[in-house]
This record gives structure tokens, C-alpha cells and sequence, in this order.
């Protein structure tokens, strides 16, 4: 009978395990734990630990709470100049309602990535057909990476999930016709620098003759107080030599003084031999009694 019961015994422990086991599920830091109650979600665990659930009648699901990747296959988008770009993009985006998630996605990843796919390849389209081809070259420094952002909004919150970021890879142009683009891009560039070297020389030289005509304004008036200073010296000048001469004492000394200025400016250098008439002024200085 021992015998008998022994297997028996065995049997039973190994079921009371394997209830005792399913009987906890663990949730782990980077996702969600659903536990489902004969197949309809019951709760959600989001957070990380051990949890109780009833063997056999509730089981569970696991979706990632981490930042996921998807990697958009490249594709040709029109501008409004109909000229064609490639794009090459990937995006960021994780579950932040994963209620919403598992019952509009059936908790499938690649269902999101669907939705997501087409979200952001409809922005991308409608953004870059309504920009140039040189505006969409000049906004991959991230303003492009914003509008599709912005044009996708919250149309995918209804599945439950958050894009983060929108990234290009490559914005590039088809290869059979990037040599003539850029070419067209170098004139147009040429064209523009050239006007504003034009612009640039017409406001120099502007500046240069309202320069000028303020110099000349300025000489016209520095000369005229010269001759305003000249004649006022002259002037001066024509009186002094008025009110020498008028007394005949102070006349007799401003010929003696002027003389003598005469006969010194006439000794320059090594002469020193002054030759007179007998009816220089000087001489007769000299030859005065």
C-alpha cells in the first residue's frame, strides 16, 4: 500500500509546485505585466515586483514600457516645386497607456509600428509638399524634424503610445539629377550674393559722397574764417603801423628797428660784410648825427 501511494504522493506535490508557481507572475522594471482573466484584462501591473494571480483561470502578457525604435524604410516625397526628395527616417515613441494599447493593437508591436508608419510618412508628406526643395534642404538642422512632429499631433494617442522624436537619417536627392540641382542652387547663391554686392556698393558709395560733401563743406567753412582771421590780422597789422607813424618820435624808432631787422636778415651764414648805399636807410642810421 506505501508503494502504492508514493507516486500518488509525488504527483500531488508536483501539481501543489506548478500551481504554487503560476500562482505569481514578476513585472519587470522596462515593462507592463497584463493579467487577463479568461482572456479579458482584469489589471495592469506597471510596477516592477511580484504579483498574485489565480492559476489556470488568469494569465498574463508583457508589453515594454521602454523607449522603442522603429526604423521607417526610405522613401521618395515631392516638394511643392515638384522636384523629388529621399528620406531616410526613424522615430522614437513608447506605450504610455498600454489599456488603450492592448485593445486597439492587441498588444502587437508590429501593429503599432504600423500606425506609426503611417502617421508620420502622411506629416512627412504633407510638410515637405508644401516647402521647396532648397527650404527642405536648409531645415534638416531640425526645423523639418519639428513640423513633421508637429503635423502628426496626437493622432496616434488613441492607440495608447507617445512618439518622442522624429529623426532623419538622410534627406538627400535622387542621384540622376543631384549634379544639376546643385548646380541651379550655386547660381541662384551666386545671383544673390551678387546683389547684395550691388547693394553693398551703392550704399558705399552713397556714404563716400555724403562723406565728400561734407568735407567740402567743411574746407569752404575753415577757409573762410582763414580769411576772416587774415584780413581781421591785417587789419591789426594797419593800425599798428598807423599809430607808429603818427608821432614822429615813435616813426623815427620804427625805421630804426625795421632797419636794423634789414641788415641782420642780409648777415646769413658765413657773411659777415654788409655793403650799404650811402642812402640806405641803414647807412644812415650809422652816419646820423
Amino acid at each position: 500500500m506505501k508503494k502504492k501511494k508514493t507516486p500518488f504522493i509525488i504527483l500531488l506535490a508536483v501539481i501543489g509546485l506548478i500551481v504554487l508557481f503560476g500562482s505569481f507572475t514578476i513585472t519587470y522594471d522596462d515593462e507592463y505585466k497584463l493579467i487577463r482573466r479568461f482572456g479579458k484584462i482584469d489589471r495592469i501591473e506597471s510596477e516592477s515586483g511580484i504579483t498574485f494571480k489565480i492559476p489556470i483561470i488568469e494569465n498574463t502578457d508583457s508589453i515594454p514600457r521602454s523607449i522603442q525604435i522603429y526604423d521607417i524604410a526610405s522613401s521618395d516625397v515631392i516638394t511643392m516645386d515638384k522636384k523629388t526628395m529621399v528620406t531616410d527616417i526613424y522615430v522614437l515613441w513608447r506605450i504610455t497607456d498600454p489599456m488603450k494599447f492592448a485593445k486597439n493593437l492587441n498588444c502587437s508591436l508590429v501593429n503599432a509600428e504600423a500606425r506609426i508608419n503611417t502617421a508620420v510618412y502622411n506629416s512627412m508628406k504633407s510638410v515637405i509638399g508644401k516647402m521647396s526643395q532648397s527650404q527642405v534642404i536648409m531645415a534638416r538642422d531640425g526645423e523639418l524634424n519639428q513640423n513633421i512632429m508637429a503635423g502628426i499631433g496626437d493622432s496616434v494617442a488613441q492607440y495608447g503610445i507617445e512618439l518622442v522624436s522624429v529623426e532623419t537619417k538622410r534627406l538627400d536627392l535622387p542621384s540622376d539629377n543631384k549634379g544639376a540641382v546643385y548646380e541651379r542652387m550655386i547660381s541662384e547663391r551666386n545671383q544673390i550674393a551678387a546683389t547684395y554686392t550691388a547693394e553693398g556698393e551703392s550704399e558705399s558709395q552713397i556714404i563716400k559722397n555724403e562723406t565728400d560733401k561734407n568735407v567740402s563743406i567743411m574746407l569752404s567753412e575753415a577757409r573762410k574764417n582763414a580769411e576772416v582771421i587774415i584780413a581781421e590780422g591785417e587789419a591789426a597789422y594797419m593800425a599798428t603801423l598807423q599809430e607808429a607813424y603818427s608821432d614822429a618820435q615813435k616813426a623815427e624808432f620804427y625805421s630804426f628797428v625795421r632797419s636794423l631787422d634789414a641788415a641782420r636778415l642780409s648777415l646769413k651764414d658765413k657773411n659777415k660784410t654788409l655793403i650799404l648805399d650811402k642812402n640806405s636807410p641803414i647807412t644812415q642810421i650809422f652816419t646820423t648825427e
